[in-house]
């Protein structure tokens, strides 16, 4: 199992070729073996997008986050008060947004690799992570 950050989602499902070599071999042996997965802040933060014109879609918000969940195939993971702690524990010079670090808490609550092109998601002693 593997945790894909969302602009990773989003690349697997409508522009595949900005994944890395690394990641996107990553993403193909776990979806041949125990899957891959995305926090549930992912989903809100998917409709940020496409609300703020981020992303672009013929329907609804609610029908295009739809749409790159199923064409996904990922597992949703909930939050829980293991991540909603966990969120809280990052290093200082780790992203301050609240979505990286819901992100990033999921991983370590699953103990599972992160898929991600952030650098300083990346550089985290905390997280094990893929790209």
């Amino acid at each position: 199992m593997i945790l894909l950050d969302t602009h990773v989602l989003v690349w697997l499902v409508t522009e595949e070729e900005r994944l890395s070599r690394t990641a996107a071999s990553a993403i193909r042996r776990a979806r041949n073996s125990d899957g891959i997965a995305i926090a549930d802040i992912t989903i809100w933060e998917l409709g940020q997008l496409f609300s703020r014109g981020v992303l672009r879609s013929a329907g609804t918000i609610e029908n295009a986050v739809r749409g790159i969940v199923a064409g996904s195939g990922v597992q949703i993971r909930p939050i829980t008060p293991e991540i909603a702690a966990l969120a809280t524990q990052f290093e200082a010079d780790y992203p301050r947004d609240p979505v990286d670090r819901i992100i990033g808490a999921t991983a370590r609550a699953e103990g599972i690799a992160l898929i991600t092109r952030d650098e300083k998601m990346r550089r985290s002693p905390l997280l094990k992570t893929i790209w």
